[in-house]
């Protein structure tokens, strides 16, 4: 009888599968399979003969992890080894504030959404959270108006893997907008898997600080006036034709260089959304 090509300890003993070997170099995004936690490398160190790295997520968060298994570069499963060039503390920033990664790939784009209720506002995510929202596989949509809210989260069917984050216009207690947020909530599918928040502003061009346009505070506009059209007209920016009100919108956009040019309530408000579509389990239905 030919002898088995393998051995007896082969047999015994399943053999590891060969993953590729990834260095842990100062910007490397790593996903921590076993708790969810996506972050750059920021540090190395060794401890008790034991290699430490420093993972810091979108928000400055910091854990530290063993090198070795049980990591994901991508989605794909890699052994992260020591580098040859340990870690650097300083990073260059996101718009956003979170930590710049160099050379990093947008991940597939994920079924859960983030929902915006026009064009402005969804350019304004994008200017300052859209590396953000790359890495993490997040797309921004405009509405284009709430009035329909509830039909248009039941033809989403949201779910576990398919959440929703809705930023709405003037979220204020009483207002018609309140009113529409609490009967969307209501459709089949939503409770727990459908998260709208709001800011207190007529339109998100008040959510950007008057001072990146170098002015104290922004005009009042009159009642019945076209809200645009008075802040254009005060602002002494011309005003009479929807292509200025366009050009208006680009000369603000063009003064938002990160975060620190919005204001707290709206920037509260899109880091909570961005955690809710981020948490593990939540995203991984992808498109």
């Amino acid at each position: 009888m030919p002898n088995h090509p393998w051995g007896p300890q082969d047999l015994a003993t399943p053999q590891r599968a060969v993953l590729p070997k990834v260095p842990a170099d100062n910007g490397l995004v790593l996903e921590d399979v076993q708790s969810g936690w996506v972050g750059a490398v920021t540090a190395t160190e060794k401890s008790g003969g034991i290699h430490v790295m420093v993972l810091e997520d979108r928000r400055g968060r910091r854990r530290s992890f063993p090198l070795g298994f049980g990591f994901h570069v991508d989605g794909s499963p890699v052994e992260v080894v020591p580098s040859a060039t340990p870690a650097a503390a300083a990073h260059q920033r996101n718009a956003s504030g979170s930590v710049k990664v160099s050379g990093q790939r947008a991940r597939t784009a994920r079924a859960s959404r983030i929902w915006v209720e026009g064009r402005h506002d969804a350019e304004l995510v994008e200017k300052v959270w859209g590396d953000d929202l790359r890495m993490e596989g997040i797309v921004v949509e405009p509405l284009h108006g709430i009035d329909d809210l509830a039909g248009a989260i039941r033809d989403f069917a949201p779910g576990p893997r398919r959440r929703l984050g809705i930023l709405v216009d003037h979220l204020v207690t009483g207002s018609k907008e309140a009113r529409i947020a609490a009967d969307a909530l209501r459709v089949p599918g939503a409770a727990g898997n459908v998260l709208i928040v709001g800011h207190p502003y007529v339109d998100v061009w008040q959510a950007i600080k008057p001072s990146a346009i170098g002015v104290d505070k922004w005009p009042v506009v009159n009642r019945g006036e076209d809200w645009k059209t008075g802040i254009l007209r005060q602002l002494g920016w011309p005003s009479a034709t929807q292509a200025d009100v366009a050009a208006g919108w680009r000369r603000l956009l063009v003064n938002v260089s990160s975060y620190a040019d919005l204001e707290p309530s709206l920037l509260g408000r899109v880091e909570e959304i961005i955690d809710f579509l981020t948490v593990p389990g939540a995203t991984e239905e992808t498109v």
